[in-house]
């Protein structure tokens, strides 16, 4: 896996952490922390993707008046990158499409094109050999149900994990969050999930709609429905302390000033790439902050190395704050 600089912020190209160049990043954590030896405590690996939302309206207000629970209790239980980015197409299904494949990839954002790459789900199913019901792709939003397959020859309907997306989980659809979380939640517990993907709708819809009272009232009620799915598995006598949460964004949207503002997203504008990570996890360290600047593919990366996956078209690195640097 080789890191793309195609950043556009200067950061991107200084991971300071370790004072080196990205190529020599991934050797000196390779060679720290072999990938193989780990020994990572969590056992269960959940991605939250909440569709959408702009910096200013959550931790870049650090009143958390919008995420009250993500930003004034769960904070407190991991790790928060402040500077996490999306470099590639500010789209919903290309976001989602570059963290499950590590690979930024423009696509149709109607759910009418598979990504080129196969996902982390198909690796992790193909060479772990697990159950399809071992992982799993969940949203609100039906057409996201591309991201469980793919074009490339060698992995087409092959090694997919198991999918809910849209009205009756058919693949169609935008029904709300709190319509879609139960059947989630009940998955989750059912099934045990080794890795998941949890896509959430409310905000994106909201803002596109350019209601802007909904779309602050979405923030609070996907904040309360990501506590709720912290404490079910903090709850779960098989799941509890053995499970990570990577709360995400696939994009950004427009900051005020720049085209209709919060109503729209899909271009290079520093309100569109600006996203969040926060990890939360028996592995990752607590009330801490991360200012180093990382990429959503890295994240792909990372839980590549944590599963000991050879994602070959992959190109992010893993990130050492996430593997025990």
């Amino acid at each position: 896996m080789k890191k793309v600089l195609a950043f556009g912020s200067i950061c991107c190209l200084l991971p300071v952490l370790l004072g080196v160049s990205s190529p020599e990043m991934k050797k000196q954590v390779e060679e720290e922390h072999p990938y193989d030896s780990l020994q990572m405590k969590a056992q269960y690996h959940i991605i939250v993707v909440i569709d959408g939302p702009r910096w200013s309206e959550t931790y870049g207000d650090t009143s958390y008046q919008y995420i009250p629970n993500l930003g004034n209790v769960l904070k407190k239980e991991g790790t928060l990158f402040t500077n996490f980015r999306n470099e590639g197409s500010t789209y919903t299904n290309s976001g989602h499409t570059a963290i499950c494949t590590g690979v930024h990839q423009r696509i149709s954002n109607q759910g009418k094109e598979l990504p080129k790459h196969p996902s982390i789900f198909q690796y992790l199913i193909k060479e772990r050999q697990l159950d399809k019901r071992k992982a799993w792709v969940l949203t609100s939003k039906g057409k996201l149900d591309i991201l469980a397959n793919t074009t490339d020859k060698e992995w087409w309907n092959k090694y997919m994990p198991s999918t809910y997306c849209g009205i009756g989980g058919s693949g169609v659809g935008y029904p709300e969050d709190k319509s879609m979380f139960p059947i989630f939640k009940d998955i989750i517990t059912e099934h045990k999930p080794i890795l998941t993907l949890i896509n959430f709708l409310d905000i994106d819809s909201w803002g596109h709609e350019d209601n802007w009272e909904r779309y602050l009232q979405a923030h609070r009620d996907v904040d309360s429905l990501v506590m709720e799915l912290w404490n079910l598995v903090q709850n779960d006598p098989v799941m509890k302390n053995k499970t990570a949460l990577y709360i995400t964004n696939d994009h950004g949207r427009h900051l005020d000033g720049h085209k209709n503002g919060f109503v729209s997203h899909g271009d290079g504008c520093e309100g569109c790439r600006h996203i969040s990570l926060l990890a939360i996890g028996p592995d990752y360290q607590k009330n801490r902050e991360v200012t180093t600047c990382y990429d959503q593919i890295d994240l792909t990366a990372t839980l590549a190395a944590i599963f000991g996956l050879t994602m070959e078209d992959a190109k992010g690195c893993p990130i050492p704050e996430l593997l025990g640097h």
